[in-house]
């Protein structure tokens, strides 16, 4: 009964999220964009994309958590506070990169396949108990109402500026939210593993996993817990609120435009995301958890694989972030790609990446060399990718990570690590978000070369008749 009215709690959540982003957070982002490209300062758009991405990542529960835990298991080694920041730091320079990329015009492939080379040199310089934890920092970091509000800011500033195409323009500022932290955090880790020393750190207790769960631990309802879930939320959302109002009317000078109903708009995205998180507490994450921990249990590594598999792809299509992303695909190729279709190919992707990182977990292999693999076979796709898709594709790869996927993902990782004989939970446990951040990547644009064969086949025939 917990479960059932969970995911009611899960649905109801989903649809005010929506129907306050479409309100409230879209028509703000690109309202802004629009009041920036005409007032032409350069400055004040890169300082704005920037307090965007710090501000919303410093706050960013799900790196909170992916910061304590990395803290924990390398004994104080890697400072949880000094992690965030390198990552707050690095997706602020990220989307002030990728607006400026914008405002140039520079196809983004040119951006993006050079990250993943720069990526993969440090990855050799770094220490092998950094790469996982750095790679997952890149998927953590887009949260559920900083990727609708980054892809509003994207989108209107291509719309506004001449001769910039919004479907291939416009996308692309959450690719970079996740691939600069990645390099940030390995240099990060090359500086704490390799200059600093280690000392015994006095560290509260913290239960990263309960191994050996053999019951699922059921929802117990507290008055007090729902309403300092609700005080977590606006916290979350402050940040960005904040950030927005302060450049509206400080830097612009300008009035909102329908503040009645960006306000509604705004509420109705905090009580939506609430109602989402309330609901996955009670329905998804204590089920979930269990299964996870008693799976490594079984001593049969397929159900592990299968397991991963199908919690990849259900999680992704209940991902808000992931919605929002669609949505505005969908709008803005005329309906070409279809919202739903998009949100399929890239939860199936999710699935394979997480599947084959638990293989990983399970064998015991380096993670580098299947992450070096797939950002082979991303930069081969991307060349054959029809250009409409690619931005949508790369963004695809941050999306899939926020609210729902990680704490599930992060779970599942670190008790198999923990479980399974011979695996380092700080080596081993960190690096599903990774494989759940590249192989959408791969799907959306063999999708596109897909459907862009189909159409020339279509096309061939028609002139043939």
């Amino acid at each position: 009964m917990s479960i059932v009215i969970g995911l009611t709690i899960v649905a109801i959540g989903l649809a005010l999220f929506i129907r306050g982003l479409e309100l409230g957070i879209f028509p703000i982002g690109e309202g802004l964009a629009v009041d920036f490209a005409k007032k032409g300062s350069v400055f004040w758009l890169l300082l704005f994309a920037f307090t965007i991405g710090f501000s919303t990542t410093v706050a960013e529960p799900a790196l909170i958590a992916i910061a304590d835990k990395a803290a924990v298991i390398s004994h104080g080694l890697i400072d949880a506070f000094w992690l965030r920041m390198t990552v707050a730091l690095s997706v602020g320079f990220a989307i002030a990169l990728g607006t400026l990329r914008i405002l140039l015009g520079h196809p983004i492939a040119y951006y993006i396949i050079g990250g993943y080379i720069l990526v993969v040199i440090i990855t050799f310089f770094a220490p092998k108990e950094i790469i996982g934890l750095a790679y997952d920092s890149g998927g953590v970091t887009t949260s559920t109402v900083t990727v609708p509000l980054v892809a509003a800011l994207g989108i209107g500033l291509a719309s506004s500026i001449k001769g910039r195409n919004p479907a291939i323009d416009g996308f692309g500022l959450i690719a970079f939210a996740s691939l600069l932290p990645m390099i940030f955090v390995q240099i990060y880790g090359i500086i704490v593993y390799n200059f600093m020393e280690v000392t015994s750190v006095e560290l509260a207790v913290i239960e990263i996993v309960e191994t050996g769960k053999s019951v699922a631990s059921t929802y117990i309802f507290s008055a007090w817990d729902i309403f300092m879930a609700l005080i977590d939320t606006i916290k979350d959302v402050a940040p960005i609120i904040i950030v927005i109002f302060f450049f509206q009317y400080v830097i612009i000078k300008k009035p909102v435009a329908h503040l009645q109903k960006i306000i509604t708009g705004i509420i109705m995205v905090i009580l939506g995301l609430y109602a989402f998180i309330v609901g996955l507490e009670m329905g998804l994450f204590p089920i979930g958890e269990t299964i996870a921990f008693q799976l490594t249990d079984m001593g049969n590594n397929l159900f592990i694989y299968l397991f991963a598999f199908l919690i990849g792809f259900s999680t992704t299509m209940a991902e808000p972030a992931l919605l929002a992303i669609a949505i505005k695909a969908e709008e803005i190729s005329e309906g070409n790609i279809k919202q739903n279709v998009l949100r399929i190919v890239v939860a199936f992707g999710v699935a394979i990446g997480i599947g084959l990182g638990s293989f990983r977990i399970v064998a015991g292999d380096p993670i580098h060399y299947y992450i070096i693999v797939g950002y082979i076979l991303v930069i081969i796709f991307t060349y054959f990718a029809p250009k409409y898709i690619v931005p949508i594709a790369y963004d695809s790869g941050g999306v899939t990570t926020s609210t729902v996927t990680v704490p599930l993902v992060a779970a599942l990782g670190l008790g198999l690590a923990e479980n399974i004989e011979g695996r380092n939970p700080l080596i081993d446990g960190f690096g599903l978000i990774a494989f759940a951040s590249l192989f959408p990547m791969l799907t959306v644009m063999g999708y596109g070369i897909h459907a862009e064969y189909y159409r020339n086949k279509e096309k061939r025939k028609t002139s043939q008749t």
